[in-house]
């Protein structure tokens, strides 16, 4: 008696729709990663607000009542300073956090400008 080993099959998916991830390019000089930054959260309608205090708990080592205050303000204001680091490591927080926020299905964004 012989045993066949089934063939896998492949599963096609139904739609025709290529996403395409958009990519961003930054050109700073080495003199500008020096400079501090200033991380900057914007309010939307959408993400849940205990979301967005665990976020700023676990990307940014805060405090709970200081996330909490941060993110009030953002919601009150539009938008709220999270706190200035290296460009490096701002741009390293900004994106983890952003892909959290993706992964989750929310719109949480946040931004860097020169901390001048």
């Amino acid at each position: 008696m012989t045993t066949e080993t089934p063939i896998p099959t492949i599963h096609e998916p139904d739609t025709d729709t290529i996403t395409i991830p958009r990519i961003e390019y930054v050109v700073i000089s080495d003199t500008d990663l020096e400079k501090p930054y200033r991380v900057v959260i914007e309010n939307d309608e959408v993400t849940p607000m205990d979301f967005v205090v665990e976020v700023l708990r676990v990307h940014f080592g805060l405090q709970r009542v200081r996330a909490i205050a941060i993110m009030l303000t953002a919601h009150h204001e539009g938008h709220a300073l999270v706190g200035v680091y290296p460009f490096e490591e701002a741009q390293d927080r900004v994106y983890a956090a952003h892909n959290d926020a993706r992964n989750a299905g929310y719109p949480l964004s946040f931004y860097l400008e020169p901390d001048e």
